[in-house]
């Protein structure tokens, strides 16, 4: 009389990897030791969860008046290499920082002296940043897009003047005063005024 024994997936899957390639088997081993280490690194999760949020006040302690003066106006921050920078990883966290970058590529098209490059730069501009469905598209009213597309035909360095105003203005009125008030450019402006004030105590 036989006895009947249920069968062990477990048992099966053993000999399914007793019969793999030994290297195979090292590499499958080599892959859950790299996992079991991140997995364990609780710092990394720290830092991926984190990488959003500005973290500028340490990068830039030797300008606080700087830091103050973008309070001033918008103006005063795209003054500042720096104040760019701020501005921009802030835009980053909104998902809008295509806005500053068509900015900063028609403060740059402007300075282009040949002819050839004006049009071919003009052209990638308008392609990356200002026709419909572009690959970084900025919010601009559609007869300021035909405005941009008409100026192509003749490009000078004026042609995207009123495109990169009206995305300027959008900035100043909608992301400017929301940066201000970033708990992250709040703390940049504390630690800047007790540098400042510190300064002044040991003078």
């Amino acid at each position: 009389m036989s006895c009947w024994v249920p069968r062990c997936p477990a048992l099966s899957m053993c000999r399914g990897l007793a019969t793999l390639p030994i290297t195979c088997l090292e590499r499958a081993k080599d892959l859950k030791s790299r996992l079991g280490i991140l997995l364990h690194k609780p710092e990394l999760g720290h830092r991926i969860g984190s990488s959003s949020k500005l973290q500028l006040g340490s990068r830039w302690r030797d300008s606080s008046q700087d830091v103050l003066e973008w309070r001033e106006s918008f103006d005063q921050l795209l003054k500042s290499k720096s104040g760019v920078t701020a501005f921009h990883t802030f835009l980053k966290t909104e998902f809008s920082e295509e806005n500053l970058d068509f900015w900063l590529a028609c403060e740059d098209f402007k300075k282009t002296r040949s002819k050839t490059k004006l049009a071919s730069k003009a052209n990638r501009i308008f392609e990356e940043f200002v026709q419909s469905e572009a690959p970084r598209e900025v919010n601009i009213d559609h007869e300021t897009r035909e405005i941009t597309r008409k100026n192509l035909s003749g490009a000078t360095s004026t042609c995207f003047n009123e495109a990169q105003a009206k995305t300027r203005t959008l900035m100043e009125k909608d992301s400017y005063p929301r940066f201000l008030k970033s708990a992250s450019y709040q703390d940049m402006t504390k630690q800047a005024t007790s540098r400042s004030s510190s300064k002044r105590s040991h003078t």
